[in-house]
């Protein structure tokens, strides 16, 4: 029982710093503290709270009944609907410090608040006071004031409870007729609701108004637990339908086989039947974590809103159409109002880049050295976007910059990226800045890439039992090329090939006559879900290691399916595939030498 010693609080108080509240609340543990950024999808266990990112600092440390501080989230959407579940099932943190405000994490403490009457303390504190939280031992959360501790505090504080969901002042964003409608219950309860988080969320962005939005991509319909699908279905079940266009990202299951597949039951009825409680709502059953590559993809300039990491960067980036990272829930939220907040890279002069990142000279690059670019910035940018400078003469491909974006979007928390001289708005370095000067410049060297390549390439063995492909979903582009490299060739007997793509991509390939390839060398097609959802049996329970050249799946593999990883191109893939053993052998442009140019 905590004594009341106020002389014993002050000798031990390291600091005390106020911050801005994103939720309010009270709260008081022992500090889990990290530097580096937290991707709660794939890096937080949703029924246990144990961080299981391998690559973290964390890694193995329990985040239940902890302050959490963090600089920021990163990688997934999906992290908000992580936190749901911890919330909901009892293993959440008891209160979240970030060192700048932080919209996935904190979304799902909204939504646990709003619809589920749950919450917990959530406050940015800026880096400098951040940094200050490092040494200590306790954190004591009151309302956007964090105190730092060395030891316990024994005197008799306890924790209040939090402002409640409809406590909060009237929204200060213009609202048109149709939205105060909406607001007021007009249009039916799931729209109210909706509606309720949005501005909340508005409000936390520093939007003072909302935009028309053409199209939408959930991301939410991942099965993350029971309370992605008490979310779900509790708007479905009050009438709500999607007001605009709306596709639906990779699911937890291949829908139409996961009994054939051996899915338990337990696992494949839920997150099928939230997949339905979405198509319920009005969203087309696309089930692709790779949105455009569908025809519906958004042109330049259309206002959209999309989750998924790797499909907004892309949206961004690539398309040059305008969404922020959106996080699970609040996707469907919008699709459900037709409406955004206007902030960030919904505004053109927020499109910008800040921070400018100059290559070495590199050649002979292969389509291995995208995804390990995208995975090495994408730890340098945090959440600054980039203009990236060097491979003006490279060419890269749509799926050289599908790899790029998704390893990037993994591990940084930018919403898109711009490569001078390839990506639509960086026709020059000057363009993609905005006319500024960079806030800094980074130079990466050749040795800084071989440091992430050997994170990636972290498996010790070279047996290989399974060849994963497809993260993101595979392009049709992609399919010619493997069945082009399978053609004539034998798969080793004890080596599994799977890839997983959309089902409209897997039409195209079938018409196209490169399954048939596929199939005779032994590659197993998967549709609807991804590999960040698949685990066993659909992962062999025989294999130790796999392969891939997904430096997003490379990053989550060994947390998400507990196996050991080797990375290369798909070349390197294909040839393992057949040799049942990974060369190991670096690429030849990760190690010439340094005088070698750009080919």
């Amino acid at each position: 029982m905590l004594r009341s010693d106020p002389e014993h609080v002050a000798r031990h108080l390291q600091a005390t710093s106020s911050g801005r509240c994103l939720v309010p609340g009270s709260a008081q543990a022992a500090c889990l503290h990290a530097d580096m950024g937290l991707s709660f999808w794939g890096g937080v266990d949703p029924f246990s709270g144990e961080v299981i990112d391998r690559h973290h600092p964390l890694s193995g440390q329990i985040i239940a009944g902890k302050v959490l501080a963090i600089p920021s989230g990163r990688g997934s959407c999906t992290g908000s609907s992580v936190l749901l579940e911890l919330i909901l099932n009892g293993h959440a943190p008891a209160a979240l410090v970030f060192a700048e405000a932080e919209e996935i994490l904190t979304l799902g403490v909204l939504v646990a608040q709003q619809l589920f009457d749950r919450s917990l303390p959530v406050v940015s504190v800026g880096q400098q006071a951040f940094g200050a939280l490092r040494d200590a031992r306790y954190l004591r959360i009151e309302n956007g004031e964090v105190h730092a501790f060395a030891e316990q505090p024994v005197d008799d504080w306890s924790a209040c409870e939090g402002t409640a969901a409809n406590d909060f002042p009237p929204s200060r964003i213009a609202l048109n007729q149709h939205d105060q409608a909406m607001l007021a219950g007009e249009q039916g309860k799931a729209t109210q609701a909706a509606m309720q988080i949005l501005l909340r969320m508005a409000e936390l962005q520093g939007a003072r108004e909302l935009v028309d939005i053409t199209q939408a991509h959930i991301d939410g319909c991942i099965y993350t637990g029971p309370a992605s699908l008490r979310f779900a279905r509790q708007l479905a079940d009050w009438g709500g339908r999607v007001k605009v266009p709306t596709t639906l990202n990779s699911i937890s299951v291949d829908q139409r086989r996961w009994r054939q597949l051996g899915v338990a039951a337990a696992f494949g009825e839920p997150a099928s039947q939230l997949a339905d409680a979405y198509v319920e709502m009005g969203a087309s059953a696309s089930f692709t974590c790779a949105p455009y590559l569908l025809d519906s993809a958004p042109k330049a300039g259309e206002q959209v809103v999309w989750a998924e990491s790797n499909a907004v960067v892309y949206a961004n980036s690539v398309l040059g159409a305008r969404t922020l990272k959106y996080p699970d829930f609040l996707d469907i939220c919008i699709a459900l109002t037709g409406r955004a907040p206007l902030v960030g890279c919904h505004l053109a002069d927020q499109r910008h880049a800040t921070l400018r990142i100059d290559l070495p000279p590199l050649h002979n690059l292969d389509d291995a050295f995208y995804p390990l670019l995208g995975y090495h910035l994408g730890l340098l940018c945090g959440s600054e976007i980039p203009v990236i400078c060097g491979l003006e003469q490279a060419s890269p491909t749509l799926d050289d910059l599908k790899a790029f974006g998704a390893a990037f979007a993994t591990t940084s928390a930018a919403p898109m990226f711009h490569i001078a001289g390839v990506t639509p708005e960086a026709s020059t370095v000057e363009a993609a800045l905005g006319g500024r000067a960079p806030d800094r410049t980074l130079r990466v060297e050749r040795a800084d890439l071989l440091g992430s390549w050997r994170e990636l390439d972290s498996g010790e063995s070279a047996d290989v039992e399974l060849i994963s492909l497809g993260n993101p979903h595979f392009s049709l582009s992609e399919f010619a090329r493997l069945a082009q490299l399978c053609e004539g060739r034998t798969k080793h007997a004890e080596v599994a090939v799977l890839v997983t793509c959309g089902r409209e991509i897997q039409r195209q390939a079938s018409e196209a006559g490169h399954l048939q390839a596929l199939e005779r060398f032994g590659v197993r097609i998967i549709t609807d879900t991804c590999w960040c959802m698949i685990e066993e049996p659909v992962v062999p329970l025989t294999a130790r290691t796999l392969m891939t050249n997904s430096g997003k799946y490379a990053h989550y593999a060994p947390g998400l399916v507990g196996r050991k990883v080797r990375f290369g191109s798909l070349a390197n893939c294909i040839e393992t595939a057949c040799s049942g053993r990974a060369s190991g052998r670096l690429p030849r442009w990760l190690a010439a030498t340094d005088s070698d140019g750009v080919h």
